[in-house]
């Protein structure tokens, strides 16, 4: 099993730039696919990026805005968000899972362990 923390969200002015971490415990933490979602006020969440070993995916609302990247020695994922959006607040949530799965991982039902999310408002 793996533990999973979000941290580093706030209010940021829109055109700004945010970095949100997720912290995981366990000793395996490289072999799991990590992602990022959010979900805005009465929305369903949804998918923003996912790393597994090597490949990045994007939605394509933040592709070429946001960064995915993982600092396997450290345990921490890491999305970095750039020229942020109004369109952009949500709360974000981390996930990982182990699944033999080839591609993207865009859907939520494809991971077994979540953060509790952070808060990210982009004013405008």
């Amino acid at each position: 099993q793996v533990q999973l923390v979000e941290s580093g969200g706030g209010l940021v002015q829109a055109g700004g730039s945010l970095r949100i971490s997720c912290a995981a415990s366990g000793r395996t933490f490289g072999s799991y696919i990590m992602g990022w979602f959010r979900q805005a006020p009465e929305k369903e969440r949804e998918f923003v990026a996912s790393m597994g070993s090597g490949s990045t995916y994007y939605a394509d609302s933040v592709k070429g805005r946001f960064t995915i990247s993982r600092d396997n020695a450290k345990n921490t994922a890491y999305l970095q968000m750039n020229t942020l959006k109004p369109e952009d607040t949500a709360v974000y949530y981390c996930a990982a899972h182990q699944r033999p799965i080839i591609g993207p991982s865009r859907s939520r039902y494809q991971y077994d362990y979540w953060g509790q999310g952070t808060q990210v408002t982009v004013s405008s």
